[in-house]
C-alpha cells in the first residue's frame, strides 16, 4: 500500500478508521486523485514563480540597496525553479513518497525564509529590518497552495513549518539586536530597526489561524473526496451488473424510483439460447461449464451491443436482449434483426473454436426476434428493484426461441416483425423463408413466421 505521508504522521493527523480500511481498488483511485493534484500544485507553483519573475524584471528596483552586486532574488527564483520542475517531474513518473512532499515543504519556506533572511544584509541593516519585509505575505501563499490536495495533514504540516520557520527567523533577531533591541513603542517598531514581539506574535498567530481554517476546509473536502470516490468506484462496479443504460435512467429521474413506475415503448426484444447446454452441464465440472458460457457471452454480447441492443438480463445460459426499450429507437426491429444475423454467424464461429474439455460442437444456438408495444418497468419491492422489459413482445420472443426445436431451425420471427424491420431499413443476409398459419405453444391462434437462420 502507497503511503504519501509516514504512517505514524498520517495515523495521528486524523485519518479516519473508515478511510485506512477502504478497499485496495477504491485507495488506487483515491491514490490517483492525489497524485494528480500534486500535479496540479506543482504547475501552481510553476505559475507563482513566472509570476514572481516577472514582477522582479519589471519592477522599478529601490535605490537605496547597499549591495548591487548581490541580488539573491534571482538566484532564489532560479534554485526554486530548478526544484519545481524536478517535482512536476517525479509527480509524472508515480514517485512522490512521504518523506519527499515533507521534504519539498521544508524546502518551500527554508527558501523563502532564507530569500527574506538575506534582506538585511543586502540593505546592510540589523537583522530586525527582515521582519518587516513584505515579503513575508507569500507564507499565506505557500500554506494555501497545500490545500489544493484536500488533504488536512499537508495543510496543516506546511502551516507548523511556517509557524516554526519564523519563529527561527525571530530568534536570531532577538539574539542579534539583544535586548536593546526590543521595543514596545509600536511607531518605533515601524519606523526604526527594533523588535516588537507582539507584532511578531501577531504574525504567527495569523499564520495559525488561516491554518486551522484551511486545514478544516481540507478536512470536510477530503471526507467529500474520500465518500465521492467510494461512491463512484461502487458506481462503476455496480454498473457491470446492470443493463447498459439503467444506470443513466436511475441517476437521470427526478424523483426517486419507486416499483411499479414505467415508460410505454415500442421496442424490440432478441432472445438466445444454447440448445444442448443443460444436459452437457451434468456430464462436466461446473468450472469447465461456466468457463464455456463466459466464452459464449463474450463472443455475442459485442455483437449485441454493436447494433445498438442492451442485454437485459442473462437467463442460465440464454440472453435477452432488448432494442428500443431503454432507449427510445426508430430502427429497433431492423436493429434486432442485423443483431440476431450477426449473433448466427459469431456462434458458428465461437463453437467452431471450441477446444477445451467441453466441446461445442455438439450445441447449437438459437435466437428469436419479437417487436411491439413494451413497458420498460421498475419491478420488486423498496429494498430490491430491478428494470426490465414487460410486454406481449417480450413473451412472443421467449416462445419462438423455444419453437425453433419444433421447426428444426435456429432463429425465427415473426412476419409482423420482419415486415417491420423491412420497413425500417433491415436487409435479411440469407433468404427469409415464411412458415404460415403455425401454432407457436403458448399464442391462442396461429401465427406467420420466418425463418431467419437453419
Amino acid at each position: 500500500m502507497k503511503h504519501f505521508l509516514p504512517k505514524s504522521l498520517g495515523t495521528h493527523l486524523g485519518t479516519t478508521e473508515a478511510e485506512r480500511h477502504l478497499p485496495q481498488r477504491v485507495q488506487t483511485i483515491l491514490y490517483a486523485q492525489e497524485e494528480r493534484s500534486e500535479q496540479v500544485i506543482g504547475w501552481v507553483q510553476l505559475t507563482l514563480i513566472g509570476i514572481f519573475g516577472i514582477l522582479y524584471i519589471v519592477s522599478p528596483k529601490p535605490t537605496d540597496t547597499l549591495m548591487a552586486e548581490f541580488q539573491p532574488v534571482p538566484f532564489a527564483l532560479a534554485l526554486y525553479l530548478t526544484f519545481t520542475l524536478v517535482r512536476i517531474w517525479l509527480s509524472y513518473h508515480h514517485y512522490l513518497p512521504g518523506w519527499l512532499l515533507v521534504m519539498s515543504m521544508i524546502i518551500d519556506f527554508a527558501m523563502l525564509f532564507g530569500l527574506i533572511w538575506t534582506f538585511h544584509l543586502q540593505y546592510e541593516q540589523p537583522a530586525a529590518f527582515y521582519l518587516k519585509v513584505p515579503t513575508f505575505l507569500y507564507v499565506f501563499i505557500f500554506i494555501a497552495v497545500r490545500a489544493l490536495r484536500f488533504d488536512h495533514r499537508f495543510v496543516l504540516s506546511a502551516g507548523a513549518f511556517a509557524c516554526i520557520g519564523w519563529l527561527f527567523m525571530l530568534g536570531y533577531a532577538l539574539y542579534e539586536a539583544g535586548m536593546d533591541g526590543v521595543t514596545r513603542n509600536f511607531v518605533e517598531y515601524l519606523t526604526g530597526n527594533y523588535v516588537l514581539i507582539g507584532a511578531e506574535f501577531d504574525k504567527i498567530f495569523a499564520l495559525l489561524a488561516m491554518t486551522l481554517i484551511l486545514t478544516y476546509a481540507a478536512w470536510r473536502a477530503r471526507r467529500v473526496l474520500v465518500s465521492a470516490v467510494r461512491e463512484e468506484a461502487a458506481h462503476q462496479e455496480i454498473k457491470r451488473f446492470l443493463s447498459e443504460g439503467v444506470d443513466e435512467a436511475i441517476t437521470a429521474a427526478e424523483d426517486v424510483v419507486e416499483a411499479g413506475q414505467g415508460i410505454e415503448r415500442d421496442a424490440a426484444i432478441l432472445m438466445l439460447d444454447i440448445r444442448g447446454f443443460t444436459r452437457l452441464s451434468t456430464h462436466f465440472p461446473p468450472r469447465d461449464v461456466v468457463h464455456l458460457l463466459t466464452d459464449f457471452h463474450a463472443t455475442v454480447i459485442p455483437v449485441i451491443r454493436a447494433h445498438n441492443g442492451v442485454v437485459d438480463k442473462f437467463l442460465g445460459d440464454g440472453i435477452m436482449a432488448t432494442f428500443g426499450a431503454v432507449t427510445e429507437s426508430r430502427t429497433a426491429a431492423a436493429d434486432a434483426l442485423r443483431a440476431l444475423d450477426a449473433v448466427m454467424e459469431a456462434a458458428d464461429i465461437w463453437r467452431s473454436g471450441q477446444t477445451g474439455p467441453v466441446s461445442g460442437s455438439d450445441l447449437d444456438v438459437n435466437g428469436s426476434v419479437a417487436a411491439g408495444p413494451i413497458v420498460f418497468a421498475a419491478l420488486g419491492s423498496k429494498t430490491r428493484l430491478e428494470f426490465t422489459v414487460i410486454g406481449e413482445a417480450a413473451n412472443m420472443a421467449a416462445k419462438l426461441e423455444k419453437h425453433n426445436k419444433v421447426e428444426g431451425v435456429r432463429a425465427l420471427t415473426t412476419r409482423q416483425t420482419f415486415d417491420m424491420a423491412v420497413e425500417q431499413g433491415y436487409e435479411a443476409q440469407r433468404i427469409a423463408e415464411v412458415l404460415q398459419n403455425r401454432q407457436v405453444a403458448g399464442t391462442p391462434h396461429p401465427i406467420d413466421i420466418v425463418v431467419t437462420c437453419r
